[in-house]
This record gives structure tokens, sequence and C-alpha cells, in this order.
């Protein structure tokens, strides 16, 4: 199934809701501002936003190659690195894309149910981003704390049911976000301040009662975050606890290094994505242009940098693409 088919295969229910739904009055098109305060500088501010989601495609795209060619790295850490990279091509295309046509060509227009949609696609693949990092500290806790057991802990089958159990979560906390927003009325303003459709960007538009959608979005925030993040101290609690048993500084150090790659990845989406976060909900000293590029840079850094780390940091891939490019050459 390639990108576009599965865009489409995930857009057609949700397109269908939101078309037939009785409720639902005529609403406007909106308008995407791009980053505010630097009109006149968008075009060179789409060149770096250019290159992250270039990488993000390149480097996504080697890895999931790399891990279906190669069958010795289908083991429960590059399975759940293969899941990464999939939730991270589809989430730099629901942003870029659209970005970077409001950026270079002023396409400034979006219609309301395309916003609504794109809406949907980047909270809830940040959502399942979040939950397959949890899962790869599940891996690396049983690959140290249970070495003797990794593989019969985490097969084949259990893989699967996570990932599901992600894909699942992502879907049903998110899908009433573009619901609740359909049930708002929009008056005159219809001006984003953003180079994307982001959700309290959109609800602060309408002009009826918004309470219920601030208090959702607030909820699901806190949610997964807050219990994505609760879970990944703790396997990292019990990865430090066991770690500093093990007796010579060489084989502690060797351990800690097989968690180096994860522990970048996890920095790499929970700090830009906090920073972002609490800045947007708390601090209003904070210029607006700041916050925009702050969001966009969110979505776009992880998927063009999550490959460049793995690459770099375990031995596996990066011999697997040095053989690619010499049987080439």
């Amino acid at each position: 199934m390639t990108l576009v088919s599965f865009f489409s295969f995930l857009s057609k229910p949700l397109i269908m809701l939101l078309s037939n739904s009785s409720w639902r009055l005529p609403q406007p098109s909106f308008f995407l501002v791009g980053i505010p305060g630097l009109e006149e500088s968008q075009h060179w501010i789409a060149l770096p936003l250019g290159i992250l989601y270039l990488l993000a495609l390149v480097g996504n795209v080697t890895i999931l190659f790399i891990i279906w060619m190669d069958p010795s790295l289908h083991q429960p850490m590059y399975l759940f690195l293969s899941m990464l990279a999939a939730i991270d091509l589809v989430l730099a295309s629901s942003t870029a894309p659209k970005a970077l046509a409001v950026l270079l060509v002023h396409a400034h227009e979006i219609g309301y149910i395309v916003c609504l949609i794109q809406m949907f696609f980047i909270h809830a693949f940040s959502s399942m981003e979040s939950g397959v990092l949890v899962a790869m500290a599940l891996d690396r806790y049983v690959a140290i704390c249970h070495p003797l057991h990794h593989s019969t802990i985490l097969h084949p089958g259990v893989i699967g049911r996570i990932g599901m159990v992600v894909l699942v979560r992502g879907l049903l906390l998110l899908i009433p976000f573009p619901i609740l927003l359909g049930k708002l009325i929009f008056c005159q303003a219809t001006v984003i301040g953003h180079a994307y459709c982001e959700h309290m960007a959109v609800v602060k538009l309408a002009c009826s009662e918004t309470t219920v959608n601030r208090a959702y979005g607030l909820t699901v925030a806190l949610l997964v975050v807050g219990l994505d993040v609760l879970a990944i101290g703790v396997s990292y609690a019990h990865i430090l606890q066991a770690v500093l048993k093990v007796p010579g500084s060489e084989a502690r150090l060797k351990a800690f290094s097989t968690c180096g790659s994860h522990v970048c990845v996890i920095l790499v989406f929970y700090v830009p994505g906090i920073f972002s976060f609490l800045t947007h909900r708390f601090s209003h000293h904070v210029p607006h242009h700041v916050h925009v590029l702050l969001a966009t840079l969110y979505l776009l850094m992880p998927p063009a940098l999550n490959p460049l780390v793995y690459g770099v940091k375990t031995q596996q891939i990066r011999q697997r693409v040095l053989r690619v490019f010499t049987q080439k050459d």
C-alpha cells in the first residue's frame, strides 16, 4: 500500500462522516497565513523545512526498505523501528506539502473538510508515535532485564498486537477532534495563524461555545503524553536498576549503549513538543511567529532526525546501508 493510498484509505470514512452529518452547517474555507509577521521571509523559511521533509522521506523509506529486505533485522527492536518510520512518513506528509505550498507559492486557502482531515492526521499520528516510543522502551526493558526470554516475550504476534493497540488508540482518541469541530459555528474570522490546521488555532476561530473542544483537547494531550512519559520513565528506571547491578564498567557501558538511540529519539520527540505545548498554552510573552515555527519544527524534526539517529547509532543498519551502496558501485 502506497502512502497516497494509505491516506485515501483512512480519509474516506472521515470525509463521509463529516459530509453526511445532518448537524453540520455549510462552513467556509480557511486561510492559512503561514508564519505570521514573517511573510516577507517565508520563502527562506521554506528552505530548511523542505530539507527536513526530504530527509524524512529519504531516511524513513530507507529504514523501511532495509528492514524489509534483511531477514536478520526482523527482530522486535527493528520491527518497532519500522512502525516508527511508517508513522513518521505519514506525519511529515500530513504537514509539509501544504505548509511548503503556503510558504512558497502562497496557496493559502484550504477547504473546511480538508483542514479537519489534516488536523486529524497530524494529531492522531503524533499520538501513535508516542505510543511506539513506549513500545520501544518496553523492548529495551525486556532485552536488558530479561534477555533470555526476549524473543519469547516479544514474539511477532505480541508485536503485531502492540502495533494494533497503538493504531486504535490514536484513531479513537483523536476522531472526536474533527467531529466536535464540525459542531462549531464559524462567523467571519476564518484566518488561521499557522502553516497547517492546528487544533487550538481552529477552535479559537469559532464564535460558538468551545469549552468542550478545549477541555477534550487538553485532556487528550495530558493523557497521551502523561501516561506515555510515565511508562517510559518506569521502564528506564528498571533498566537503570538492572544495569547498575552488572559487574564491570565496560559491561554497564555496553548495556547503556543499546538504549542510546531510543533515548535520543525520545528527547527529539518530547522536548520540543512539551516546550511548544507549554509556551502555546501558558506563555503570553513569546511572539506568535515563534509559536508557529516551534509547532511546525516539532512535526518535521522527529521524522527527519529519527532515521539519522538510528542509522548512526545502530551498527546493523549502518552496515546494511554501506552494503547497499557498495553493491551499486
